[in-house]
């Protein structure tokens, strides 16, 4: 794993001695002299992590960490304060100001590359979120990210074997967020698993468990696998710190413990993941707007022409019979001419909504354009076919459509093309050519009924 880091402070051997040992694992490192540069070179350049400072000149590393965070372009750039100030009321103000962790002089080599690793690998989950989210922003597809992230209390999962300890972080919690206790690790992991906590804390005080075991396991559930992850260890324990962090834990705290800093780290990691959140629904979202037709809510021919031939090749290296039913709504630009095409709108949405009801939950039903749908019938022989086609005609003749601001219900009829996959299997576009064929048929015989192409 590489990345762009810049070491700033005021005092050239600090800037050597961190330098030295980036360079050493292999990261590409810029340097600034005071906050001023700092604040310049990642307005200009991709920085992927920020070793800043906290005693310079001019502007404080506190005031460039404010600076940096009220910045889109550098808001989600990771910052690490180097300090030789250890009270917490210092970490406090820092975190306070946007600060991801503190490292104190003399830097501990462990720590030092454990953390700039750890933050590395979220940065870099982070910015691809953030690439695809605007990408599809970019291209009108998804809502603006903007927006407070709330200040709702936070949920949390505390693992902890201890009742007292329990009850001191509860108290300082309680300000920001509701918390839950447990002091059975398997039994703390099958909860966040099932309940959408946004921390889990795990308190390193059971005797005879290994709480890195909870950790390790919290990152490999696929449902807490992105879930924040804040260790609590004794003084000294350099090591589990280190492993912990590697095994992907987000951040960590010593005993004794200072509640605000508590409280402070708390919120940084609640406030990270609601946004992490944001931005995978908004991806998430993307790509069904990319593969759903907004007027109707089905998939659209994009996603037919994506999965059709899957299925396909799915049913026949199973020996399984496949069916596609294309249906056009019959005299439909009639419609639009005589109501108007928002009338016309109306009533594509309410055959999607008929087609829906009459189909069966393993079936794929897709706009095709325009006027025209088409079901594909996975495991489905022709004369089963015929009669899900039939059912889906008769759904739409029989009800009228009650629309808008049209006095008289609309009477709606569709005509059906049926084709089956043949033994030997068919391309997608053979298979829909034969079943718009026998859509021509029904449409040439009169409308209003279903025709099987032939075998």
């Amino acid at each position: 794993m590489t990345a762009r880091i810049l070491v700033v402070d005021d005092i050239p051997a600090n800037v050597k001695l961190l330098e030295a040992r980036l360079l050493a694992e292999y990261f590409d490192v810029l340097t600034a002299a005071n906050g001023f540069d700092a604040l310049a070179i990642c307005e200009r350049t991709q920085v992927d992590l920020i070793l800043l400072d906290v005693m310079m000149p001019g502007i404080d590393g506190f005031e460039v960490c404010e600076r940096l965070k009220e910045n889109p372009r550098t808001a989600h750039i990771p910052v690490v304060m180097v300090t030789a100030l250890d009270q917490p009321s210092d970490r406090v103000r820092g975190l306070k100001a946007g600060a991801d962790d503190f490292l104190t002089k003399p830097v501990n080599d462990l720590q030092l590359m454990s953390r700039v690793k750890s933050l590395v690998r979220l940065k870099t989950l982070t910015d691809e979120l953030r690439v695809r989210a605007a990408a599809a922003e970019a291209l009108g597809m998804d809502p603006s990210l903007g927006g407070a992230l709330g200040d709702e209390p936070g949920s949390i999962l505390l693992v902890d074997g201890r009742g007292s300890s329990q009850e001191r972080i509860v108290r300082a919690l309680k300000p920001v967020a509701d918390v839950t206790c447990m002091s059975d690790p398997q039994a703390a992991l099958f909860e966040a698993a099932e309940k959408p906590f946004e921390l889990v804390i795990v308190n390193a005080n059971f005797a005879e468990y290994d709480p890195l075991r909870l950790c390790s396991q919290l990152r490999s559930l696929e449902r807490t696998r992105y879930l924040p992850i804040l260790l609590i260890a004794e003084q000294g324990h350099d090591d589990m710190i280190v492993r912990a962090l590697d095994l992907g834990v987000t951040d960590y705290l010593v005993r004794p413990i200072d509640p605000n800093e508590l409280l402070a780290r708390s919120l940084t990691q609640i406030r990270r993941k609601r946004y992490n959140d944001r931005l995978r629904s908004s991806v998430k979202q993307s790509i069904e707007l990319a593969v759903t037709d907004g007027l109707t809510g089905l998939h659209n021919r994009r996603y037919l022409d994506s999965h059709l031939k899957l299925l396909i090749d799915r049913s026949v290296a199973r020996g399984r019979s496949m069916s596609v039913c294309m249906t056009d709504i019959d005299r439909f630009k009639l419609i639009n001419d005589t109501y108007g095409h928002d009338i016309g709108d109306a009533v594509l949405r309410e055959f999607a909504s008929r087609l829906r009801s009459a189909v069966r939950g393993a079936d794929l039903a897709c706009r095709y354009g325009g006027e025209e749908f088409v079901l594909v019938m996975p495991d489905t022989p022709p004369e089963t076919a015929a009669g899900v086609a039939e059912r889906l005609r008769m759904a739409i003749e029989q009800v009228p459509f009650r629309l808008g601001d049209v006095t008289v219900p609309l009477q709606v009829t569709a005509s059906m093309g049926i084709a089956s996959l043949s033994p030997q299997g068919d391309s997608p576009e053979a298979l829909l050519k034969r079943a718009d064929n026998a859509l021509y048929e029904a449409k040439r015989g009169g409308r209003n009924r279903v025709v099987a192409a032939a075998a």
